[in-house]
């Protein structure tokens, strides 16, 4: 998730757990910053795009680093504020503040490394867009309305608008699970049988889904809003470029993608270059991860460092398309030229 939800979601957890053990400021800065803190590993640029994307959310993610990080940074505050009784508390708080922060970027699709130092495996639910309002809000209202009104006041609203923000992730698997179906049967009625499907929300909203299938050399982009109702999806065919990750199966970029995107990867040979492309994230003609691995390798040549291309609809185009879209409208994807079915 975005920094500003991970932020108010440590802020959030600090104030429930700490309660009226200690000022209210000091639970939500220190959640704040262990909400924060493994998000910093994007700092780290490891000299190519595709690196930069792969190694992030790994080490700094895991549920084991997160759990003990949150354990220090507890003691650290208790020390620093001079409550060492209650250390124990600190720790709690901190814990769990920090360890929630690799649990919610789990829900989103990127791919988030839980089991580092065991594996590299990256685990991504997809039920959660990166940025979602309707989470964010409540969180930051609560944590507002207790750092502003008299303790149990305060408190009471940042413990109910903390569970609401939970609920709705609740629902957000739900609706995965009733797009998902509705997508399923969508495909069979129409002739398709994906060996892989990926069903994640459009942004900002969990009403409306984006759909990816791929069979055999192609794969098909869809949407389908949940009061769409029984209405078929409308699909889009696009050329998957199975025949070049198959002639360039052994650069490495292309093993990373292949691995870290469980296969939902185009490639395309454009203006003499080599082109990969994350098909999880964005929508066709503007993904937000689309690399150029430069001109085709001789066998045992070093690849040139990867660089990313991240193209954006108009803004304005997109959110009125999305708010219709959303509500149901029998609208077209933004940009779409290609055949459909």
């Amino acid at each position: 998730m975005d920094s500003v939800s991970q932020l108010a979601l440590g802020a959030s957890i600090g104030i429930a757990l700490m309660g009226r053990r200690t000022a209210v400021w000091k639970a939500a800065l220190w959640g704040g910053v262990a909400g924060t803190l493994p998000d910093l590993d994007v700092l780290l640029d490891h000299g190519d795009a595709v690196l930069n994307m792969v190694l992030h959310r790994g080490h700094s993610h895991s549920l084991l680093w997160t759990s003990l990080g949150g354990a220090l940074l507890g003691l650290l505050a208790a020390r620093l504020h001079h409550e060492w009784p209650l250390r124990w508390r600190w720790c709690l708080a901190m814990f769990a503040a920090m360890a929630t922060h690799p649990l919610l970027d789990g829900l989103t699709i990127y791919g988030t490394q839980l089991l580092q130092p065991f594996t590299d495996e990256a685990y991504g639910v997809g039920s959660m867009f990166i940025i979602d309002p309707l989470y964010t809000l409540p969180l930051l209202v609560g944590v507002t309305m207790a750092l502003r009104r008299p303790a149990h006041t305060g408190l009471r609203w940042n413990g109910s608008l903390l569970a609401l923000s939970t609920a709705y992730l609740g629902w957000s698997l739900l609706a995965q699970a009733w797009a998902t179906d509705h997508v399923q049967r969508s495909l069979a009625s129409q002739g398709l049988q994906p060996q892989a499907l990926l069903v994640t929300p459009a942004p900002l909203n969990t009403l409306l889904w984006r759909a990816v299938a791929v069979q055999g050399d192609h794969y098909y982009e869809g949407y389908y809003a949940l009061l769409d109702g029984n209405r078929p999806v409308r699909w889009t065919q696009h050329a998957l470029g199975q025949d070049l990750v198959q002639a360039h199966a052994n650069h490495p970029h292309v093993q990373r993608m292949l691995r870290f995107t469980d296969g939902l990867m185009r490639m395309r040979f454009q203006d003499g270059h080599l082109w990969l492309t994350d098909l999880r994230m964005g929508q066709e003609g503007a993904y937000v991860f689309d690399f150029v691995l430069g001109r085709p390798l001789h066998p045992g040549a070093t690849p040139p460092p990867a660089i990313q291309h991240t193209a954006r609809p108009p803004i304005a185009d997109s959110l009125r398309w999305l708010w219709a879209r959303m509500w149901g409208g029998d609208l077209p994807a933004l940009g779409t030229v290609t055949t459909q079915r």
